[in-house]
């Protein structure tokens, strides 16, 4: 059995619940040590490091405000300073707000960015400046590939988030790898209805929604390859690239 200095560590951001936890659990199930991060979560967090300590491996709850600028950097000193074999970081905590253009305040907007974006770029800065090699992964979503304006300060912030991922992958090699996993209808809200499920499934080639585990056979994959770097890996059952556009093939009248 490994001891916790010749384990790996990862931290995940926003990793209480949803498919934080999962992202959580699923890396110690594989023999990480988790600096598992919250803001307000406190009871989820203390259930999600309970079940991670249940794999064998040591477990810390940090807590930070990533809205604020210099959380981040403090994250990852805590994070480092209590698992010095620090090689994962996970940018999966998010602020999610459906909300138009038109009806978008500069608080929200800034307070968007801040979260989904600029925590993310601080956080990287922080990992690549305190960690010899590793691997970041971040969490953006398959709206990337849509105009869906009704998201727009959140689908913003994700697509300058899958932009980042490119950037910094080419910053950092080959110590660091950067990458992103897209999601699409994995872990849908509990307040969607089975009527806008099935709905959903209906623009989804594959015809079912996924789940935590098809996001995780994705983090394993781009953990565990050593010549996949600065890729955005789109994990929504082909519902991204289901739109053809309108063309004279698919036209009512061609006269």
């Amino acid at each position: 059995m490994t001891t916790s200095a010749e384990r790996p560590a990862a931290l995940v951001t926003g990793g209480a619940h949803r498919l934080g936890r999962a992202l959580a659990l699923a890396l110690a199930d594989c023999g990480h040590d988790i600096a598992l991060h919250c803001h307000a979560s406190r009871v989820p967090a203390a259930e999600t490091s309970s079940l991670i300590r249940r794999a064998g491996v040591e477990c810390e709850v940090l807590e930070a405000d990533l809205a604020q600028p210099e959380s981040a950097e403090r994250l990852i000193r805590s994070a480092h300073a209590r698992f010095p074999a620090l090689r994962v970081l996970v940018n999966n905590a998010a602020r999610y707000d459906q909300m138009n253009l038109l009806d978008t305040s500069a608080a929200t907007f800034d307070a968007v960015m801040a979260v989904n974006l600029r925590a993310p770029f601080l956080l990287i800065q922080a990992f690549a400046r305190t960690v010899a090699s590793g691997d970041i992964i971040n969490i953006v979503d398959n709206k990337i590939a849509f105009n869906q304006h009704a998201y727009g300060a959140y689908l913003l912030a994700k697509r300058a988030l899958a932009d980042l991922t490119r950037l910094a992958a080419l910053e950092l090699a080959p110590a660091i790898k950067v990458n992103a996993i897209a999601p699409g209808v994995v872990l849908p809200n509990e307040a969607r209805t089975a009527e806008y499920l099935r709905w959903r499934v209906e623009g989804i080639p594959i015809g079912t929604t996924g789940s935590p585990s098809d996001v995780i056979l994705a983090l394993t994959y781009l953990l565990d390859s050593p010549f996949v770097t600065g890729q955005v890996l789109v994990v929504d059952g082909g519902e991204s690239v289901a739109h053809v556009g309108r063309h004279a093939a698919n036209a009512r009248s061609q006269t």
